[in-house]
């Protein structure tokens, strides 16, 4: 493989030199500026061999280079060793950013061109890259190019899957409802019209899904609501005749899904908005400018507040998928003592059991079985060569989820499979301390994630430790696994936190080459109370799973954070016991004894 990318990218390299570009510029997303995306569009994959779901990659005639965060950099290093990429470690100090790195790298070529391709980054990326190349360096950036369409002579055709309705009892609120919501925001923001990119969010709007991306239920396409009409840009043969019918019925209009640049250009209303920071170059600059509104779409904010069917289906599929994990659970530590088991057939096992639950749909990510020092590589996935016994000693990470019909869910727990060190106990208590305080967090509505953050933090800043990924994302409803545009991070996101939103609580601590500990559930956020200074919000705990009681010092959780355990597991024993056979229930009450 390594043998491979090296003469991939030399062949860029003459391809570059042929066409006169001096660097070319490769992100992870595709023309919807997705975090997943349909194997068509992993050109920064197909040319580096990182294969993690976030990073950059630039090659230059002489020298190459990929830029990921904090998730990744174990699993780069391994994925990059041998080929001509040089790590670039986000958000450490020391690290150039890519225009940085550009204009060194650049510096003695006198009229220098870098490329992008336009239809796969946004336009504000490519704005402030033309502004700083050229400031800094006098390098002109070229929009037109994409080397993929000659060397990648075996890429992936995009997607045609079919389309599915997704029903009101799940959904919960119509298609043309929540256009009608739509219209009056973009009313409110001095707009007529709104272009729709993200894929999860034309799904939401119209009640439907597919399954062109791996573990995302949606499908390639665009969507222009107009003053008068909405327009669907999709490829024909994803719908079926019963799509078809809805789609009618909910007047909105069918085109290609190369036609949405033509729908653009001849865009009939006043002011159509255009969220400059996640649509892609090509389709930006294809707005006519007199009409070229900028701003945030408002659909996101509107998703990321689930409605009351919405919510009830998050808890059905928790419960079912808890039904999945107990099960898992109580089978884990026999299965391993007996021996044989690896981190991919514990995957397996895993998958098959969540697939045996009405509504299952299939896996939300590609499960992490992280068993000790691969539990410290955030997102870690086995392979066939990287697989590894799992023994009866030791942690293991286990992050996983599953999509159905009424929920997403994202679950991790780390389970001692026998003798550990007093290091592993006292790192996994204070991981559990921190997920317990956030848990109990009460908070003032308008309050932001980013002002959450730290009290899933404070237990391990006391004794030194830190993680560099998030402590909580949003979940969509039989949707993306990761929404926002609420998070709970470190990194300042203004997004307030308001009641229906969903989020995961997830901290962690990851000590390279020894073992990995993270503790997560699926939050819903909901009223507490309405006090002389204002509305107060408070978590529901979604997630219903034992969390392994075997590794905490117990001496180090307070008298609250026992209460909070021993609340949680009686609701786990008496929410889930009526779906387990009597091995099971036995197995779970000893799980979820007092402490």
């Amino acid at each position: 493989m390594i043998h491979t990318i090296n003469e991939r990218v030399e062949r860029l390299r003459s391809w570059m030199k042929e066409n006169g570009i001096s660097a070319f510029v490769f992100p992870s997303s595709d023309p919807h500026n997705s975090e997943y995306v349909a194997d068509h569009w992993k050109s920064r994959e197909w040319i580096s061999g990182f294969s993690g779901s976030a990073g950059t990659a630039v090659v230059t005639l002489e020298h190459a280079a990929l830029w990921t965060d904090s998730r990744y950099f174990i699993a780069a290093e391994k994925e990059l060793k041998g080929t001509d990429f040089q790590l670039m470690k986000l958000r450490v100090e020391g690290t150039p950013s890519i225009s940085e790195w550009l204009v060194r790298e650049l510096s003695n070529y006198q009229k220098a061109v870098v490329g992008v391709d336009g239809n796969v980054n946004s336009f504000i990326e490519v704005s402030s890259m033309e502004r700083e190349l050229a400031s800094k360096g006098n390098i002109t950036v070229r929009t037109d190019a994409d080397p993929m369409a000659e060397l990648w002579t075996d890429r992936p055709v995009i997607p045609d899957n079919k389309v599915s309705l997704h029903p009101l009892e799940y959904s919960g609120e119509s298609t043309s409802s929540k256009i009608s919501r739509i219209r009056k925001q973009l009313a409110d923001s001095g707009a007529d019209g709104l272009l729709v990119t993200a894929l999860d969010e034309i799904a939401w709007v119209l009640n439907l899904r597919g399954s062109d991306v791996h573990c995302n239920p949606v499908f390639v396409s665009y969507l222009l609501i107009s003053p008068e009409k909405v327009v669907l840009y999709i490829n024909n043969v994803k719908l079926l005749a019963e799509v078809k019918d809805y789609l009618t019925s909910e007047q909105i209009a069918v085109d290609a899904y190369e036609a949405v640049v033509d729908g653009l250009r001849s865009y009939e209303g006043k002011s159509l908005l255009v969220d400059m920071s996640s649509t892609n170059y090509s389709l930006a600059t294809a707005v006519p400018t007199e009409k070229l509104c900028e701003g945030v779409s408002p659909i996101a904010s509107m998703k990321a507040i689930k409605n009351e069917a919405e919510q009830e289906g998050f808890r059905a599929a928790m419960l079912r998928d808890g039904v999945a994990v107990v099960k898992f659970l109580a089978w884990l530590k026999p299965a391993v003592e007996a021996g044989g088991q690896t981190e991919i057939s514990l995957d397996e096992r895993l998958t098959a059991l969540r697939a045996e639950q009405p509504k299952f749909k299939g896996i939300s990510f590609d499960t992490i079985v992280g068993y000790e020092e691969h539990g410290a590589i955030v997102h870690y996935e086995a392979t066939p060569e990287t697989d590894i016994p799992v023994e009866p000693h030791g942690l293991v990470l286990i992050d996983s989820g599953a999509q159905y019909l009424d929920g997403t869910t994202d679950i991790t727990r780390t389970i001692a499979l026998g003798e550990i060190t007093e290091e592993q106990r006292r790192v996994y208590t204070l991981v559990l301390k921190g997920h317990i305080q956030l848990d109990m967090c009460r908070f003032p509505a308008g309050a932001c994630g980013s002002q959450l953050d730290a009290i899933a933090r404070v237990p391990m800043w006391r004794k030194g430790y830190n993680y560099m990924h998030g402590t909580g994302h949003g979940v969509g409803s039989y949707l993306n696994v990761h929404e926002g545009p609420h998070q709970i991070r470190m990194e300042w996101r203004p997004a307030p936190l308001q009641a229906g939103m969903t989020v995961t609580n997830e901290p962690g601590i990851y000590l390279e080459g020894k073992f990995g500990v993270r503790i997560e559930n699926t939050l819903l956020i909901v009223p507490a109370e309405t006090t002389p200074f204002g509305d107060f919000l408070k978590f529901e705990t979604l997630t219903l799973a034992p969390i392994d009681t075997t590794p905490i010092v117990f001496e180090m959780l307070s008298e609250e954070e026992r209460e909070w355990l021993n609340n949680y597991h009686h609701r786990v024993y008496e929410s889930l016991k009526p779906y387990l056979t009597a091995v099971e229930q036995e197995w779970l009450r000893k799980a979820t004894l007092p402490i």
